[in-house]
């Protein structure tokens, strides 16, 4: 019986063969062109899950994957890698880096297994490579932030408990309400931003998912605002802040119902 899965992703390569070949539009398309592009389809698939929208969710994965069939077709042009390589390739890394599947090592939890695949990298690296350059250059500085935290937690870089991360918080906190200068603020800013994404992680909180459902829930209550003011003939620029934020109010308490 054949795999409805394999049919559907034969059918998929056959349309992308076909439009490289037909259409201008795709015939044009080169790794650079697309790169910006793909950029902004792993976003739309990240508001989709932010927003719980499983029907947006499958039709952003579908996007996603269309970018990663695409880069394989242009590969296959110049001989340097396909889909068959690429995916041959994923499948011997997922393989090597789970040997408590399928070799005999054993772990005990999750934790185990991040620090298993931390150190597998290292060793593929063959000594060219720090813990922390498998860290893209070009991040969100905040997911960057996260992701350098925990790539050095995983070889035992870290606070012992939540204390005293909590305690390096209020650390960077005063110094940075002490410091004199703005090139000194700066700098004091950034390591309490630092410390708050370190203390996010400890606590299990993704801090770039937590910022993102709070700038939904500010634009919310904004547009809220603005909208009870149309209603009454009148600009924001006329209210007062009083005004403003008994309306915000109003906002927070329609969430709560």
């Amino acid at each position: 019986m054949t795999d409805p899965r394999l049919e559907s992703f034969g059918r998929l390569l056959k349309i992308m063969d076909e439009l490289r070949e037909q259409c201008p539009w795709d015939k044009k398309q080169t790794l650079e062109t697309l790169r910006h592009l793909s950029i902004e389809e792993v976003y739309e698939l990240s508001d989709a899950i932010l927003s719980g929208d499983k029907q947006e969710i499958k039709k952003e994965l579908g996007d996603v994957l269309l970018h990663i069939v695409f880069y394989a077709r242009i590969g296959s042009e110049t001989g340097d890698f396909d889909i068959t390589s690429v995916i041959d390739s994923l499948c011997e890394k997922l393989i090597v880096r789970h040997p408590h599947i399928y070799g005999d090592v054993k772990v005990k939890d999750d934790e185990e297994v991040k620090q298993n695949w931390e150190q597998i990298k290292l060793r593929e690296g063959k000594g060219e490579k720090t813990l922390l350059s498998g860290v893209p250059k070009g991040l969100a500085s905040l997911v960057k932030a996260y992701r350098m935290q925990e790539k050095a937690a995983q070889v035992g870089f870290d606070w012992p408990n939540v204390e005293q991360v909590w305690d390096k918080v209020e650390e960077e906190l005063g110094e940075m309400q002490s410091s004199k200068t703005d090139q000194e603020r700066e700098e004091e800013f950034g390591d309490l931003l630092f410390a708050l994404v370190n203390y996010a992680r400890f606590t299990g909180i993704n801090p770039d998912d937590a910022l993102e459902k709070t700038n939904r829930k500010f634009k919310s209550r904004f547009e809220y605002i603005e909208q009870q003011a149309g209603a009454q003939g009148r600009q924001l620029t006329d209210m007062s802040l009083e005004e403003m934020d008994a309306i915000w109010n109003q906002a927070k308490k329609l969430e709560n119902k």
